[in-house]
């Protein structure tokens, strides 16, 4: 053993002729690692926290309501639209045809101080096609105590049909029911009644009430 060899070392710590031992440091890899993995955390954490305050002062929030608005749909809403045409099959059903002018029997009855305007406005009404039956003075229920363009009374079978139709011919008349089986519509001419409505746009009223509006389905919402 060398004189150089410190006691109680050897083996591979024997220092032997001009060989020194060499105590190395630890590496310091590992602390390099985790400095790095450190740092990337802090990153991150830096970077997800700047993304809510963009969120916070942008209204991120309503975007993603709005993403959500555009692209997905809700599944009640979606289930809706499937079932949209048997809705309108049944709509079509429930929806009574609509009498002709024709096919609608009017009594003409003038409870204005007026005279002669039951006649004058029996022979409008049948020149548009009307059927015309009673024409002459409203009775005392009604004489003087209409207010208004005029009253159209009917029975309840008519109030979605025959009224309706005799309707568009006098714009601002009051529709009423009453026990009457028969199927004639009355028209009872009011204080306020100057002429029927002009017939070019009676017809145009009349063409529509053929064709009302369809009632709103799922697929009309904007969440869809």
């Amino acid at each position: 053993m060398s004189m150089l060899t410190p006691p109680g070392m050897g083996g591979k710590y024997r220092i032997t002729g001009d060989k020194y031992p060499r105590m190395r440091r630890p590496s310091g890899r590992r602390r390099i690692v985790l400095a790095v993995i450190a740092s990337a955390a802090a990153v991150g954490l830096i970077g997800w926290g700047t993304l809510q305050l963009i969120d916070v002062f942008t209204g991120g929030s309503k975007a993603s309501a709005a993403g959500r608005a555009v692209g997905d749909c809700d599944p009640k809403q979606t289930a809706d639209a499937s079932q949209e045409p048997q809705q309108k099959q049944k709509q079509s059903q429930k929806q009574k045809p609509l009498p002709t002018p024709k096919q609608v029997t009017v009594n003409v009855y003038n409870a204005t101080p007026r005279g002669g305007l039951a006649k004058k406005t029996a022979d409008e009404l049948k020149k548009r096609g009307f059927t015309i039956g009673e024409v002459g003075n409203a009775t005392k229920t009604y004489d003087k105590k209409v207010k208004g363009t005029g009253l159209l009374l009917g029975a309840k079978s008519a109030a979605d049909t025959a009224i309706p139709v005799l309707g568009t011919q006098l714009a601002g008349a009051e529709h009423r029911s009453d026990a009457r089986k028969s199927g004639e519509v009355d028209l009872v001419i009011g204080s306020e009644f100057k002429n029927l409505t002009k017939k070019e746009d009676a017809d145009k009223a009349l063409a529509a009430l053929a064709k009302p509006k369809p009632t709103p389905t799922a697929s009309d919402k904007k969440n869809c």
